[in-house]
């Protein structure tokens, strides 16, 4: 009888034992559920894009491939590097996007490659080529347009992109230090007297940067008047003749557009300024006989993305170089 009674003590502690395996092993099953569950939170999630397009996200994106410069800087800043799995043959900064695959430009891309690639999403700028972006919705593939001309619908670019992405607070960051960092310019230059200042965006014919174009909101920010404000179009063509007449105090210009800025020589800077004083006239305006022309870093200044505010202080140097 004994021998019977311990037997039954030893059963049940086995029993209780296995209780309380199962209840100590449940919690890390319900925390790996909660964990996975929160790496998919807000998924999927409907969006409206820079040119108000609503785009679906049924998950969170894993391969992204940008078909916009300004966008792939966003996607790095970002922190989203090692999802990119191609960009345009345009994207060249950060340093790191020259290594990813290319798929063609904004005009031609390379629908084949792209579909072949199989993307959870693709960036492009504006509505780009409508005829490849038929071929590539067809194929299922999820498409956000951003077209920026603003400081304020660029700050919008990012933050939709982070809610694309499901990186919400890092985009929050991004902006919140981009708008610190602007104002903090504008403050600077707000005293001083406006200067007035010409945006060359190519020559033959002469094509400015008229309202509308964000270098012509970065002009006004960083302490300038456009001269060709009241040109007609965000990107007119504007006389030579106006040019003169209006006399800007300083010819903002991008450094080149054929060889890239790191690489320009002090020789090169030299012959660019040399050809545009040699112009007809151009020895009246009063940048030139002030040594005022202004050679930009291309890219940054013509880049609608995380860079603009690195642009407006590029123009507010140029404007108020005592400032800086």
């Amino acid at each position: 009888m004994k021998q019977k009674k311990i037997v039954w003590i030893a059963w049940m502690l086995l029993i209780a034992f296995m209780v309380v395996g199962c209840t100590v092993e449940a919690p890390i099953n319900e925390g790996e559920a909660v964990e996975d569950e929160e790496q998919g939170e807000g998924f999927p999630r409907e969006v409206v894009d820079g040119l108000g397009y609503t785009v679906t996200i049924n998950q969170k994106p894993e391969r992204i491939i940008s078909a916009s410069p300004s966008q792939t800087e966003t996607l790095f800043i970002l922190g989203l590097a090692d999802n990119i799995i191609a960009v345009s043959d345009y994207c060249d900064y950060p340093q790191e996007a020259l290594d990813k695959e290319k798929i063609g430009g904004y005009k031609n891309l390379n629908t084949e490659k792209i579909i072949e690639l199989s993307p959870d999403i693709l960036f492009i700028y504006g509505d780009g080529d409508e005829e490849a972006i038929k071929l590539i919705e067809a194929a299922g593939i999820t498409i956000a347009r951003f077209e920026p001309e603003t400081i304020d619908e660029v700050f919008s670019a990012i933050t939709i992109t982070g809610e694309m992405m499901g990186t919400e607070e890092k985009a929050e960051t991004v902006v919140a230090e981009l708008t610190a960092k602007r104002d903090s310019i504008v403050e600077k230059v707000k005293e001083q007297e406006t200067v007035s200042a010409f945006y060359e965006i190519w020559h033959e014919p002469l094509m400015a940067a008229g309202t509308g174009s964000f270098m012509d909101e970065l002009i006004t920010l960083a302490g300038g008047e456009n001269v060709a404000k009241d040109a007609e179009g965000a990107y007119p063509i504007f006389s030579e003749e106006a040019l003169v007449e209006r006399n800007p105090e300083v010819y903002l210009i991008p450094a080149s557009h054929y060889i890239e800025f790191f690489d320009m020589t002090e020789e090169d800077k030299a012959e660019r300024i040399a050809e545009i004083t040699s112009r007809p006239g151009y020895g009246e305006i009063d940048a030139v006989k002030n040594n005022r022309i202004e050679l930009l870093e291309p890219n940054v200044v013509s880049r609608p993305g995380v860079r603009i505010v690195e642009a407006l202080e590029m123009i507010a140097k140029a404007l108020h170089p005592q400032l800086f």
